[in-house]
């Protein structure tokens, strides 16, 4: 059966209906949800009025709805010459506008990634960023809007971003309609275990919380950490020295997540003593009541000194009278120096191997402050470059509580590109404990210019290092030099080779396909000049390794997937298949593997019987690969003789 590749990518929206058709198929009409039907079908009791509705609204939110549901025609293309082990790394660096990009990767990244931790404009009044997006506007066109080039393409200036001073009457109105559809896009791309980490500070923490709240729903709210950023107060502040951010933390279904406990930190660990000398070694005590009362464990204690000590009020032991005697034989129980201290637990260091639950104070001695950050990224680059960079711990805390050794941690205001580094930082560490560290990053960074009159140490940098002075570039650059520096400082028993240290470069850019424009008239010349544009669809400017990522991606393909060059096609290999991910024709197909084969040129039926003899999950072949109509009529046969689907592209 022929099924043609959808022009465009797939939404959240898109999704989500595929999902409500499953479970409530009656609400549909004709493919289409009638909201009429679903309104009938539920309970009045759920449906609220409008407008007694609690919820957080704002000028432009139903545009954001729209926008939301908008899909792009843009993409992907792949750049080998600006990656690092291109063909086997795991690791992504995509450079382009993060709204863009997220829609993009809703099909081949739908509910594959395990961490989101992003960092976006707090909306200070000095951030600059683009806040009017449109899914429809070429490059070109973004960057004309964007503030980049004049009319013929010249840049105008090198800033590039717009700002949202405050003086502006919709200052907080713009922030939001900017991080809303891409919070909504980034919840799509979470597993159901997965969770989100966002940092920010008091200018929009409680509208960011509000927010979070409808998108992700209040009831997956994990936590508002709390990060002391400065370690010494700010002695010329007007009213009170800031000395900490926020981070919000959701996840994707607060019943699937699981976190991690964290090991302990130096200071932890100093509490261990060992003042009886007990050969199991150091060991801290832990209180031997509880607070839920059962009164078969309130009993008297009479302690070596000949003390006897009774639960505190409300409370009782937390054993029975004939465990606590066999603890005490095993010398686990502690009556102080003298014998007469109220009794308590031995706790020995090396039985603790579980770790200690995260709290929600992160303080700066265990994840750094913004000057170590500062200093950390000077070190590496030679100079100073950014002003207020997240620490390398910082992120890996967060990674620590929420991730697995081969999880896929997504950053889409990568900036310096912190998180990549955390990531294979922690890889590193994980290896030298004898783990397999295998965390994939995915980085998306706008090319943001930077102006020489604003930042002139990062623009020198740059123009330095043969770079285009832009923050993406930065980024990219910091990637191979933290890759570079961690692999020099790993131990001779650790296999450098079997981390992976690379990323493979993406840059967004206009389809490699002619989209369909309505004729400014309805005339014979107009509409024959619009289907010429179509006899071969490809753009001038496309190139075969861009049209293949194009391709792969509309397919719900990731962009870490195998591409092998066989005799006049190509064979895109998944390993990691998720069934939900492809289409419902090939659901069919059992197994974690799935293959498309792509034809670009001179298809012919002894292609076909080789492609098929391969059983791709799908082909796809370009219409000018066919000779002529009989020519596809018979190879389109062919593969749907043999049971496989086959799109005309």
């Amino acid at each position: 059966m022929s099924n043609p590749i959808h022009p465009t990518s797939q939404t959240p929206q898109d999704i989500t209906l595929a999902q409500l058709k499953q479970i409530m198929p009656e609400a549909f009409s004709e493919g289409q949800l009638d909201i009429n039907k679903l309104t009938a079908l539920l309970s009045e009791q759920n449906i609220a009025p409008a407008q007694e509705a609690y919820g957080l609204s704002w000028a432009g939110k139903h545009q954001v709805y729209r926008e939301l549901k908008t899909p792009t025609s843009q993409t992907l293309v792949p750049q080998p010459d600006e990656s690092v082990n291109f063909d086997t790394s795991q690791n992504l660096f995509i450079e382009g506008d993060n709204l863009a990009v997220l829609k993009i990767l809703q099909k081949s990244y739908h509910s594959r990634v395990k961490m989101i931790y992003i960092d976006p404009p707090y909306n200070t009044g000095n951030d600059r960023f683009v806040y009017a997006d449109d899914f429809s506007e070429s490059i070109a066109d973004y960057k004309a809007r964007a503030g980049q080039t004049d009319a013929d393409g010249n840049l105008t200036h090198s800033d590039g971003m717009r700002g949202n001073r405050k003086e502006n009457g919709q200052y907080h109105s713009n922030w939001l309609n900017m991080m809303y559809p891409r919070l909504a896009l980034a919840k799509s791309l979470l597993r159901e275990d997965g969770v989100i980490f966002v940092s920010i500070d008091d200018n929009e923490v409680a509208n960011l919380r509000l927010l979070m709240d409808e998108i992700f729903g209040e009831e997956n709210f994990v936590a508002e950490i709390v990060w002391q950023k400065k370690y010494s107060p700010q002695n010329d502040a007007t009213y009170f020295s800031l000395n900490h951010e926020q981070i919000l933390c959701y996840a994707r279904s607060l019943n699937n997540f699981e976190r991690n406990l964290l090991p302990l930190n130096e200071e932890q660990i100093k509490r261990y003593k060992n003042p009886d000398d007990d050969k199991r070694g150091v060991w801290k005590s832990s209180d031997l009541s509880v607070a839920t009362y059962n009164q078969d464990y309130d009993y008297e204690i009479t302690t070596p000194s000949g003390r006897v000590v009774s639960p505190p009020q409300g409370r009782c032991w937390n054993t029975s009278e004939e465990n606590l005697e066999k603890l005490i034989k095993d010398n686990r129980i502690w009556f102080g120096k003298d014998g007469s201290n109220v009794p308590s637990v031995k706790k020995f260091l090396t039985e603790t191997n579980d770790g200690v639950v995260p709290i929600s104070l992160w303080g700066y001695k265990d994840v750094g402050h913004t000057q170590s950050a500062t200093q950390e990224l000077r070190k590496l680059m030679g100079e100073k470059i950014f002003d207020h960079p997240k620490p390398i711990r910082l992120i890996q805390r967060a990674m620590k509580i929420s991730s697995s050794s081969d999880d896929i941690i997504l950053d889409f205001f990568a900036g310096s590109s912190t998180t990549a580094h955390a990531v294979m930082a922690l890889n590193a560490e994980d290896a030298e404990n004898g783990k397999a560290g295998k965390r994939k990053f995915i980085m998306v960074q706008i090319p943001e210019v930077i102006d020489a009159k604003d930042n002139q140490s990062a623009y020198e940098f740059c123009i330095n290092n043969n770079m285009p002075p832009n923050i993406a570039e930065i980024s990219k650059e910091r990637i191979r030099r933290a890759a570079a520096h961690i692999t020099s400082e790993l131990p001779e028993t650790v296999d450098s080779t079997a981390l992976d240290f690379g990323f493979k470069a993406y840059k967004l850019a206009d389809s490699n396909f002619i989209p369909w424009q309505q004729p400014a008239s309805y005339d014979a010349d107009s509409l024959m000049a619009q289907l010429e544009k179509h006899l071969d669809p490809i753009v001038d400017t496309a190139t075969t390794d861009g049209i293949i990522t194009e391709l792969m991606l509309k397919e719900g393909y990731t962009l870490t997937a195998t591409i092998d060059e066989a005799d006049g096609y190509y064979l895109v290999t998944q390993n990691d298949a998720l069934i939900d991910n492809f289409d419902a024709d090939s659901s069919d197909n059992a197994g974690t593997s799935m293959r498309l084969a792509i034809v670009l040129d001179d298809m012919t039926t002894d292609k076909a019987k080789q492609i098929i003899t391969t059983a791709p999950n799908k082909t796809l072949i370009m219409d000018r690969a066919f000779s002529d109509d009989a020519n596809k009529a018979n190879i389109v046969l062919q593969f749907e003789d043999a049971g496989l689907v086959v799109g005309c592209v």
